[in-house]
Parts: C-alpha cells; structure tokens; sequence
C-alpha cells in the first residue's frame, strides 16, 4: 500500500525517522482495525520534502516556503511563531443531535468496533456502512455488516449469522428509539441461495480493490448528514497544525456544541478561511441560532474563547484528546 504526503527528514541536522514513525502507525492502524491484511501489507512510501507551491527562486533570496519541510532549524517553523490557514475553505458544526442521529452512530460502532457483541461474534467485520431515514415516528435502515469467511463454516451459518445481526439491530433500537417503529434491511446485495454474500476474509471490501477516500467520510461529529449544514471538508488524515479541513471543523462544533447548551436551542456555526491568513481571525463567522432570547454579548463571548483556543487545538488533536470518527 502507498504511503503518501509531505514530512521533514531533518530539523537542524538531527534525522527524524518518519519512514520508521509511518510505518509503526500503519501497522498498529491495521493490526486493530483490519487484523488478516497487517501481516501482509508491502507499504510503499512516497513521502516528500517539497515546499509548498509558490516558492519563487530569484537571485540569492530563499522564499520562507521552501523551508517548511527542510527546516535548519525550529525557527525555520512558521507554525512555531503564528498559525495560519492551508487554504479557503469552511468548517461546520451544529448541535444538537436527534435521537435517531444518535443511534445510528451508536449502531455502526458496536457491528464496527469492540464491543461486546463483535467479541462475542468473531465473524462480524468491521467494514459496517448504514443509510438511514427518520421522521420522528418511524426509522428505516439499510445497513451492510461483512462476515469474515474462515469463521463461517456453511451457508446456512451465513444465514443464522445474519439473522442475529437483525435481532441486536432491534434490540438496540428498542432502547435507543423507544416507541419508535424500526425496520432494517441488512446486506441487500445478498442472494443466498446463489452464494452472493457479503463474505470476505478481512470483513471488509478492501480486498476486492474498493478502497474509500475521506472526501465522503464522516464528519467530526461521526456522521454524514445531508439534509443538515454540512461542508465537503473531511477531517481525517489532514495536518492538525494548520489544516482548516480539519481544525475549523472540529472548532465549529465545538463552539455549536457550547452555544447549543447556553441558549438551550438549536446552534449552527460555519468558520470560513481565507489562505494564508491568521488560524484564529477567520475572515467571515457565521452563527445561527433557534433561539429568540439569545443573548449577543454572551454568544460573541463563546466565540471568542473558541477562537482562543488556537493553537492548543492541534495539541489535542496529536495528543488524541479529540477523537475524529
């Protein structure tokens, strides 16, 4: 598998071993997420130094740029002395969630993730993806969970299998959505009785070639809303130090989430960026509220200390004090 990016190889003539760092995170990624593939992955890198574009070469002088990833020192380290955005973009947050929001996260972490139920089921793979519609009364679901192969003996174990994935989807939605009418449909490619299952060795589609990428990834908030604001940024896999996809997302929602518990109503906020400009002045904040009674001097007080927040924002990020879904 390729690995791909930008990283510095040297800071003041000390070596940083990111092949090494790279490697030991891709493969502790894969041993929990995807245990069958760890064993056999052949990671090939393509990581570069390169500046970044724009750097002009005239006469003696050597544009700042040109060092971000060949630095001679930390004073080489723009991001040391002031952060500023990577591009024009937005990030988006609102809160709160409805209780169907809830649980349909709720419902691919325990099929995707440890819990007890996958613990207990070896079969179950972690490549679950759900559709879902809510109208307040009523919840239809479609939803894939992958069986891995060498732990299902027969077709008629496919089935059963299956079927024990339906009956924790009911369970759960009793407790999560009580009153609430709920149908799913589970694995709808399926044909049983000609063998078309959703039966892979990893549990997942990987291995047939249908990797995803982030662009269509859950957001922040660990879910790909449509019908609600949104923006095309995908958080995941982008530098916490000065990427807006990222760090505007995750200040978005934090600030939605705090306005959301002072006002007591529904809270939208979009941080917009201009390139090159300050982490912490975006050039346009907008914030909607539900609230009639919302009061200005206090909604701009939480802006304000969201904003403040830069740059300790990417120490969480790296310290994995904010976990991205």
């Amino acid at each position: 598998m390729p690995v791909n990016g930008r990283a510095a190889p040297l800071c003041g003539g000390e070596r940083i071993p990111v092949e090494d760092i790279v490697e030991a995170e891709v493969r502790t990624f894969f041993a929990e997420r995807l245990p069958e593939v760890s064993a056999h992955l052949d990671i090939v890198f393509n990581i570069t130094s390169n500046s970044s574009p724009g750097a002009v070469l005239t006469g003696d002088g050597v544009p700042d740029r040109t060092r971000w990833f060949n630095p001679r020192s930390v004073e080489d380290l723009r991001e040391r002395r002031v952060r500023l955005s990577n591009d024009t973009s937005l990030g988006t947050g609102w809160a709160p969630e409805n209780p169907f929001e809830s649980f349909v996260r709720e419902l691919v972490d325990h099929f995707s993730g440890k819990s007890e139920f996958t613990l207990a089921h070896a079969w179950c793979g972690a490549d679950v993806k759900l559709m879902g519609y809510w109208d307040g009364a009523q919840a239809d679901i479609v939803l894939c969970v992958p069986q891995k192969s060498r732990h299902v003996d027969s077709r008629a174990e496919y089935v059963r299998n299956a079927e024990t994935v339906l009956a924790e989807c009911h369970r759960l939605a009793d407790l999560r959505l009580p009153g609430a009418e709920a149908r799913f449909r589970l694995n709808a490619r399926d044909v049983p009785e000609k063998d078309e299952l959703y039966l892979t060795y990893t549990g997942s589609s990987i291995e047939s070639g249908d990797e995803g990428v982030v662009g269509r990834g859950n957001r922040v908030n660990g879910l790909i809303t449509p019908l609600r604001p949104m923006n095309l940024e995908g958080a995941n896999g982008k530098n916490p130090v000065y990427h807006v996809g990222k760090l505007y997302n995750v200040a978005a929602q934090r600030l939605a989430n705090r306005l959301h518990e002072a006002t007591e109503g529904h809270a939208e906020v979009h941080l917009v960026s201009t390139t090159g400009q300050r982490l912490d002045q975006p050039w346009r904040i907008l914030v909607r509220l539900s609230s009639p009674d919302a009061e200005v001097d206090k909604v701009q007080a939480l802006v304000t200390e969201a904003l403040g927040e830069f740059p300790a924002l990417t120490d969480e990020l790296v310290s994995d004090g904010i976990v991205l879904s």
